[in-house]
C-alpha cells in the first residue's frame, strides 16, 4: 500500500501564524505537525509517502523530511498549485499511487491511541473498496457523519447534517483500493469549486464497498484548525508525554519499532539531533533504555 499525505491550504484560520509557514510545519508540543499523520501511515506498514503541498512550502517539507531514507523509507514530493479539494491528492499522486492501493491522510489530523498499528495493518490487509475511520463527537452537525449498519458497513454519508443520524465524524484517514484514481478523475468539482472527498466515498457507498471503522472510546483525534485546539492539542501530547515516559508521534522510534531501521541507526539519528530531550529519547531507546 502507497501513501499519500497532504499538506496544502492555507491555514487561515490560524493566520497570523500561518502567513510565512505552512500550518503542518507548526509545532504540536515538541515536533513539527506532519510528524503525526506520518507517523500513521508508518504505523500502518506504509514505507512509500507522497507529501502534497503548495508550491511556496515544499521545499520546506523536503528539508525537514529527506526523502525518507533515514527513517527506511521512500519520500516523494508534489505539488497542489491551489487549493482544488481532497481527492485531487489522487490525481496528482496518479503516479505515486501506480496499480497499488492507497492511504490518504490529511495533514493537520492527528490519532493517537491503543492498538492502533494492529487496527491499520488489519483494515489495509486485501482491501476491496474503501475503509474511513469514524470518530464520535458531541457535535456531528460540523462535520462529514457516517452512519453504518450492525456490519459496520457504511450505509449513509452526510455532509454536515442539519439532524445527524449519527454521531460517528468521518475523520482525515482514508484507505482505498487501486479504483480510486479512476473514480477521482471522473468526479465533478462542488459547487465550491473543488473535488470532493465525500463524493469519491459517495461512489464506494453506491457499490456497497464501503466501510466505516468506529475508533471508539480511548481514541484521539485533535484538531488543529484553530490557535485554540492547536494549543489543546499541544497539552495532550505534553500531559501524555511527561506522564508516561514515551513520546507520541516519533517517526525515527516507530521506524525503529516497525524494523524499517535498527538500533544503530535510531541511535546515529538521536546523535545528529543533539542535546534535546528529544534526542536522547532517541538514544534510550535505541540502546534499550526505554
Amino acid at each position: 500500500m502507497k501513501g499519500i499525505l497532504l499538506a496544502g491550504g492555507s491555514g487561515t484560520r490560524l493566520h497570523p501564524l500561518t502567513r510565512a509557514v505552512s500550518k503542518q510545519l507548526l509545532p504540536v508540543y515538541d515536533k513539527p505537525m506532519v510528524y503525526y499523520p506520518l507517523s500513521v501511515l508508518m504505523l500502518a506498514g506504509i514505507r512509500e509517502v507522497l507529501v502534497i503541498s503548495t508550491p511556496a512550502s515544499l521545499e520546506l517539507f523536503r528539508e525537514l523530511l529527506g526523502d525518507g531514507s533515514r527513517l527506511g523509507m521512500a519520500i516523494d514530493y508534489a505539488e497542489q498549485p491551489a487549493p482544488n479539494g481532497i481527492a485531487e491528492a489522487f490525481t496528482i499522486g496518479s503516479e505515486h499511487i501506480g496499480n497499488d492501493p492507497v492511504a490518504l491522510i490529511l495533514g493537520d489530523n492527528i490519532f493517537h491511541g491503543p492498538s492502533f498499528s494492529p487496527l491499520l495493518r488489519r483494515n489495509a490487509q486485501q482491501i476491496d473498496g474503501c475503509v474511513l475511520f469514524g470518530y464520535a463527537v458531541k457535535d456531528p452537525e460540523r462535520y462529514g457523519v457516517g452512519e453504518v449498519d450492525a456490519d459496520g458497513r457504511l450505509v449513509a454519508l452526510a455532509e454536515k447534517p442539519v439532524r445527524p443520524r449519527s454521531n460517528l465524524a468521518v475523520t482525515g484517514l482514508y484507505l482505498y483500493d487501486n479504483d480510486v484514481v479512476d473514480i477521482a478523475k471522473n468526479i465533478q468539482p462542488s459547487a465550491r469549486g473543488e473535488l470532493e472527498i465525500t463524493d469519491v466515498n459517495r461512489v464506494y457507498l453506491e457499490r456497497g464497498k464501503a466501510r466505516l471503522v468506529n475508533l471508539g472510546r480511548g481514541f484521539a483525534w485533535l484538531d488543529t484548525g484553530t490557535h485554540d485546539s492547536l494549543l489543546q492539542a499541544s497539552q495532550y501530547v505534553q500531559v501524555l508525554e511527561q506522564r508516561q515516559g514515551t513520546r507520541i508521534a516519533c517517526v525515527e522510534e516507530i521506524a525503529y519499532r516497525m524494523g524499517f531501521i535498527d538500533a544503530e541507526s535510531c541511535h546515529r539519528l538521536g546523535v545528529e539531533i543533539g542535546s534535546s530531550d528529544y534526542g536522547a529519547y532517541l538514544r534510550a531507546i535505541a540502546m534499550g533504555e526505554t
